[in-house]
Parts: structure tokens; sequence; C-alpha cells
């Protein structure tokens, strides 16, 4: 009779750890759904005690919105990249765009699939106001300076615009556009709408 080896623990240095459990959370909803997620079964799955996954997180529902704030950090992250790098108002708005669909194919199933959790909204909302109410600021400044629209005019338009990027994210994860064709449709009717407001400021390109 064989005697089954104890699986040694690797130690990790904290980050390395905390992206370790992460990952492995995140994997375990994309191949059975939210529910398979338990202290218990991430503990068993990386061969640590369900103590070591407590000194990171502290309940289940502050792991599963960690996995939301890293998703959403990731999406801040590279968004700014982007902005930074943009030549133009058109070009702002087409890179960004595209990041946004991008990301939505990569990590729509996993965002969506913590979003319908109740508790991980809750502790997500002040956070996730912060981080929308600072990308909305910053787009509707770059509205005003591009177009020379009143501030109420572009506090409306770009509240609308960013409802239209939403469908078109929800569209790219529903396989009924590519992210290439839904960004530059993103980008005509952002930029030709907003130039029909305003037609004495010419449209860059």
């Amino acid at each position: 009779m064989t005697e089954t080896t104890p699986r040694k623990r690797t130690r990790l240095a904290p980050d390395a750890r905390r992206a370790q459990i992460l990952d492995d959370s995140a994997r375990l909803i994309l191949e059975e759904g939210l529910h398979a997620v338990s202290m218990e079964r991430v503990a068993r799955d990386l061969g640590i005690s369900k103590g070591l996954i407590y000194k990171y997180f502290p309940t289940r529902d502050a792991l599963l919105a960690a996995l939301m704030h890293r998703a959403q950090r990731e999406l801040r992250d590279s968004g700014m990249a982007s902005a930074l790098e943009a030549t133009s108002f058109a070009d702002l708005i087409r890179q960004t765009t595209r990041l946004y669909l991008q990301h939505t194919l990569d990590r729509g199933a996993l965002i969506a699939a913590l979003m319908a959790d109740p508790s991980v909204v809750r502790l997500m909302e002040e956070d996730s106001r912060a981080d929308r109410d600072q990308t909305f600021r910053y787009f509707v400044r770059a509205v005003r300076r591009e177009y020379g629209l009143p501030l109420p005019t572009a506090i409306f338009t770009v509240d609308l615009l960013a409802a239209l990027t939403d469908q078109a994210g929800r569209l790219v994860a529903q396989g009924q556009a590519d992210v290439e064709a839904a960004t530059e449709m993103c980008v005509e009717l952002i930029t030709g709408g907003l130039a029909a407001l305003n037609p004495d400021r010419p449209l860059k390109a």
C-alpha cells in the first residue's frame, strides 16, 4: 500500500500569493460559476490552509470584491495610458473605446458573474462610484475643450455617450459585433454627434 505524499506548500511573496488566490477564484467562477468559490475550495485547489486565505481576505465577499477591484484597476490603468498616448480627441475616443470593448470581451463573463452577487455590488459601490466620477469628469473636460460646449450640455452628452459605449460592450460580449467594427462605429457616432451640437467647431480627425 503506497502512502500519499503531502503536497508541499510553496512559499510565495505576499503580493504573489494574493494574486494566486485571486487567479484561482477567477478560474473557478469562469469554469463552474460563482457558487463554486469558497475559502475551503480555493485553499484545497492551491494546497494551502484556509487560514492563509483569511489572512488576505477576511470574508468570501471581500475576496470577490477584490476580484472586481482588480478587473476595474486593470481597465483604469490601461485606459489612462491610452489617453496619454492619444494625439487627438477622435484618437482618444478610439483608443479608450477599443480598450473598453476588448476588456469587456476578455473579462465580461467574470465581471457579469461578480455583478450578479448583491454583496459584491454593495462592497464595490463606493469605489466604483469614485472611479466612474473620475472618468466622467475627465471626458466632460475633454468634450468642453474640444467642442466648446456649455457645462450642462457636456455633462448630459457624456452621460448619453457612456450608455452608447456600454451597449456596444454588451453586443461585443454577446458576439454580435467585433471589437474593431464596434470601436469605429462608436467613434463616428460620438465625434459626429458632438460636432453637430456645435457646428462652428471643426471636427478634428
